[in-house]
């Protein structure tokens, strides 16, 4: 029996310094090393203060700022530990009440800042994405918003429209994936051109 337990110990022992302490450790540094932002959770601050992560979206309900996607995590929306998909298909009722409820939340939001928006709302203001953790908004989903936000702020059209042109994020190698906005960039820098206190 001692034959047996001693070769099994030993490479238990060497298997978990190996798998569960060397390895770990050589991927952490060379993360930190090679991708030190990312690797420390990307975040944000202004002024010394952390408002957020360039990866991961963050819920804005305020009509003075940008919103994101929606987020199929819950309880909190954009919640990292429970990141994935609602797996809801598009015959779904449950699908179909949750986008007409935020159909109706951006109709109501153009209405309360007294903006007469007849157009088509993109896609991906009203349909939470895999992940439900998206950072980011295509360009038309953004140029949607900023009559609410020229209104709300009571700067002009224009200036939002600037604003979107300056943190929009082109296609990588000008092919793959489409123009995006990060939400939180654009937020803040909303705020730097025209704070809100």
């Amino acid at each position: 029996m001692t034959s047996h337990l001693r070769p099994a110990v030993t490479v238990f022992a060497a298997l978990t310094l190996l798998c569960g302490v060397l390895y770990p450790l050589a991927v952490t540094a060379i993360g930190k090393a090679a991708f030190a932002d990312q690797a420390n959770g990307s975040i944000v601050d202004v002024n010394g203060k952390a408002v957020g992560s360039s990866l991961i979206g963050q819920a804005f309900s305020s009509p003075q700022y940008f919103w994101g996607r929606p987020s199929a995590t819950g309880p909190m929306p954009n919640n990292a530990a429970g990141s994935g998909g609602a797996n809801q298909g598009p015959t779904n009722p449950a699908l179909i009440d949750a986008v007409k409820g935020r159909i109706d939340a951006l109709r109501a939001a153009d209405a309360a800042a007294g903006v007469a928006n007849s157009a088509a709302i993109p896609v991906d203001l009203v349909t939470a994405s895999a992940s439900g953790l998206d950072p980011e908004i295509s360009v038309a989903a953004a140029q949607y918003q900023a009559g609410r936000i020229a209104a709300v702020r009571k700067i002009s059209r224009e200036q939002v429209l600037a604003l979107i042109g300056r943190t929009e994020q082109r296609q990588w190698f000008g092919f793959f994936g489409e123009a995006r906005v990060n939400v939180l960039a654009l937020n803040l820098a909303l705020e730097r051109a025209q704070p809100r206190g």
